[in-house]
């Protein structure tokens, strides 16, 4: 069977979230590793808590490297992600790095078939015991599986109000113990049947306070004195016995309505007498038809004394105490019924039915319901059976996890639907005998407190089955043991060493306790080499002796950290063009000083505007500032203009003098235009013709057509305003286009007008014959069809008439 187990945990083991890490044997057990861990900034560890318990207990990630040498050269964090702990020359074996683990110990197969009489008992919830092994702020999922086994083991324990107005129910139920029994027979066959009734407490003013009443409490019978609870039938099969039972029970009487049903579900579930089985659902019915006294109401009998929740039952089954303690609290029966993991069914009749409701929700989910009775108790049967079914139709994962002890218990569950997704519930309704129900567990390890080993209990609410999770969050360090602890070492001058560090005795401190301070502890010299309160110790880059830094030296000998902090250095300034301050200044702790002649952050900007100077000698053209060595143009000039170019000579929103000195060119090089010679003599400028216009800077091109001759010319001049001096290149030949053939084109327009029309005169010729063919076709067609038949024309006579002589006789 461990074989079997085994197997089956592996199994369990492989269908854990999708994140963990794969399964694997040790020492003959199941073992894992859930849920990838994320990176995390470990050497952030504070230095007051600077152990290797405080680097593991700070993220599932972080791991301690325990070699003494570790950062005797090099000042890495001995706290860091494992593989950057190996890539600084921690040595493997030196790793401190406890791992998230789980080994299931019991997980037997469920059950299909309930408890038999001195049979195995029925095994409903899968696995049953494992082992877990968390480190803080770690999560460990698995696979839990309830199955409601056909046939589970009943234990109901049938608890009556037996004060006189419950008379006739006493009658009725004792009549229909055999169709109990029955009914919930054809629900488990495994079912044992008990009896046991309350009245109410045996004190003013709960009862008459006449001795007379006290012996009989009841108007006009005699009947036996009232009582707290009785347990009269231990949990039996023998529904005869029950009926005889019930049927014995006697019928007392008190003054009050509400009655003392909360004692007897206290007796009846903290007693042995009755008999309840451990590995049984264990039925509880409240039957009554009055309301119920809970605690503070005993203090009116001068009750003072707070229900104790524990067993006081003479050898008779009469409650003991019912006289001594006050009735017990809601709170106390909420607790009694988790704890006995026990389901309360509350038959009462309609009056009382909203009272008890609201009870029910103050008690332990689905551990109760609450039923309507007849006035005679005669749907009893029915109403145990459906609530019963209720009960057992829904389950409830709970668990005894505490938040205060640092540990968190969340489920998911796709309940009877494997189609759907996950969802975040520890409840499945509807559940039949013999439905499989998974939950996704998961727990995590929020902190570390002081105790170190838990037992959690995880199972549906109401039922004792249970899986039982041995869980040891790992808070400390192996290297911490005290077998491991090396007292009084050399290198830490008397101190003891632990994990690799040094643990002073004494008044010395430092973290080789090197330095005698008395009063002072190694943190506080360490705030000594802290610029500010969130600095590192030396910024980092060097190493605190007795409160003062000792900066690193680099392997570059140029490359200086510097400082009372070591918070200087002369490689960390502003760079331009990949130089350290341009190549033109010092880098003095993170600044630069920059050469004469130049400045700027990064000392980029030359002093000098020769740079900026312009062909007409002014710095930008006139048209904007010199900044670091290169010209900013205006771009929002009051008269609208802006300028471009590396020194402002350029505008494309400034007027040219192109129109202006169109007049002149004109004249000076055809002769052409609308100057004479007088005017043509008064042009400011005389034109310089070439072959090719030169391509110079600060110019401007022009090209005008010229309508004597319809040809293009072109010319370029550059205006010095300084001087108000123009100067004026002109391109000898013009660009002229061929001359126009008329004679062709008129030619050519006859032509296209004739052959249009011969085109035209040809169309309508095609379309009037085939007109003609087709009233021809027609014609014929209908020639065809036509049918010709010989008549005498009506209006048609003869040209002769013929007359006879009327005197004329032919003779014979």
């Amino acid at each position: 069977m461990g074989g079997l187990s085994l197997f089956v945990g592996s199994l369990l083991l492989l269908s854990l979230h999708a994140a963990d890490v794969g399964d694997r044997y040790q020492d003959g057990k199941v073992t894992g590793e859930f849920l990838e861990k994320k990176e995390f900034p470990c050497h952030s560890l504070s230095r007051d808590n600077y152990t290797c318990s405080g680097c593991i207990q700070l993220h599932e990630s972080c791991a301690w490297c325990n070699h003494p040498d570790f950062d005797s050269k090099k000042q890495y964090a001995r706290c860091d992600q494992p593989s950057k702990l190996i890539e600084h020359g921690c040595p493997e074996d030196s790793v401190e790095n406890p791992q998230t683990r789980l080994v299931i110990d019991q997980d037997e197969e469920l059950s299909d078939h309930g408890e038999q009489i001195d049979e195995k008992e029925a095994v409903q919830l899968k696995p049953q015991e494992m082992h877990v092994w968390v480190r803080p702020h770690s999560q460990v999922r698995f696979n839990v599986t309830y199955k409601q086994a056909v046939d589970y083991p009943v234990d109901l324990y049938y608890m009556m109000d037996l004060s006189l107005s419950m008379s006739d129910d006493r009658d009725k139920l004792s009549q229909l113990g055999d169709l109990l029994a029955e009914r919930m027979q054809q629900i488990t066959k495994n079912f044992r049947l008990g009896f046991g009734s309350f009245i109410d407490k045996k004190i003013m003013p709960f009862i008459d306070p006449r001795i007379e009443k006290q012996l009989s409490p009841c108007y006009n019978m005699q009947c036996p004195p009232p009582y707290g609870f009785k347990h009269q039938m231990t949990l039996t099969t023998n529904t005869a016995k029950f009926k005889s039972e019930v049927q014995k029970a006697e019928i007392s009487g008190n003054l009050d309505a509400p009655e003392g049903g909360f004692d007897a579900v206290v007796q009846a579930l903290m007693c042995n007498e009755p008999g309840w089985r451990e590995k049984a659902r264990k039925m509880l019915v409240f039957s009554t038809d009055a309301g119920f006294h809970f605690a503070g109401d005993g203090r009116l009998a001068g009750l003072i004394e707070p229900n104790d929740g524990q067993c006081h039952l003479d050898k008779d089954g009469y409650y003991t105490e019912t006289v001594k303690q006050d009735y017990p609290s809601v709170s106390l029966l909420h607790k009694i019924i988790k704890e006995r993991k026990a389901n309360v069914i509350f038959a009462v009749t309609k009056e009382h039915q909203d009272l008890y409701s609201q009870l029910s929700q103050a008690l332990p989910d689905v551990s109760s319901s609450v039923g309507v009775l007849a006035n005679d108790s005669r749907n009893i049967v029915e109403l145990i059976a459906s609530e019963y079914l209720k009960i057992s139709e829904k389950i409830i994962m709970v668990d005894n996890a505490n938040v205060s002890d640092g540990l968190v218990l969340t489920y998911r569950s796709r309940c009877l639907d494997p189609a759907s997704s996950l969802q975040e519930t520890n409840v499945c309704e509807g559940i039949k005998v013999g439905d499989d129900v998974n939950f996704e567990v998961t727990l995590e390890a929020t902190h570390c407190v002081d105790k170190r080993d838990f037992v959690l209990r995880i199972g549906p609410s109401g039922l004792d089955d249970a899986l039982v999770v041995n869980v040891h969050v790992l808070c400390d360090c192996d290297c911490e043991r005290e077998d491991r602890i090396v007292h009084d070492s050399s290198l830490c001058n008397g101190g003891d060493l632990v994990c690799g560090v040094c643990r002073c005795v004494g008044g010395n401190v430092g973290k080789y306790c090197e330095c005698n301070r008395p009063g002072m502890s190694t943190a506080a010299l360490n705030e000594k080499c802290k610029r500010t309160n969130e600095s590192a110790i030396c910024e980092g880059r060097g190493i605190c002796n007795c409160g003062r830094c000792e900066c690193i030296q680099r392997l570059n000998p140029e490359e200086q950290i510097s400082g009372e902090f070591c918070e200087c250095d002369n490689f960390n300034c502003p760079r331009h063009d990949r130089k350290i301050c341009a190549g033109n200044g010092v880098c003095n702790c993170g600044q630069c000083t920059c050469k004469p002649g130049w400045t700027g952050r990064a000392c980029e900007c030359p002093i000098s505007t020769d740079s900026c100077l312009s062909a007409n000698g002014k710095i930008c053209n006139g048209k904007g500032e010199c900044i670091c060595g290169r010209c900013r143009c205006f771009t929002d000039t009051p008269d609208g203009r802006r300028y471009s170019g590396p020194h402002c000579e350029i505008c494309p929103t400034c007027p040219t003098k192109c129109i202006e000195y169109k007049p002149c060119v004109m004249c000076q090089m055809w002769k052409t235009g609308p100057y004479n010679e007088e005017k043509c003599a008064e042009c400011p400028f005389t034109v310089i013709p070439v072959d090719e216009l030169p391509v110079l800077n600060d110019t401007t091109s022009c090209q005008f057509v010229d309508p004597a001759d319809d040809c293009t010319f072109y010319y370029l001049y550059y205006y010095d305003e300084g001087r108000d001096n123009a100067t004026v290149w002109v391109k000898r030949h013009k660009d002229c286009p061929p001359p126009v053939p008329v004679l062709a084109i008129v030619l050519g327009v006859i032509a296209g007008i004739v052959i249009l029309g011969i085109l035209l005169l040809l169309l309508w010729k095609l379309l009037t014959i085939l007109h003609d063919r087709a009233e021809y076709a027609k014609f014929a067609n209908e020639r065809l069809m036509a049918k010709w038949d010989t008549n005498e024309n009506p209006i048609y006579k003869q040209a002769t008439t013929t007359f006879q002589n009327p005197a004329y006789q032919k003779q014979k």
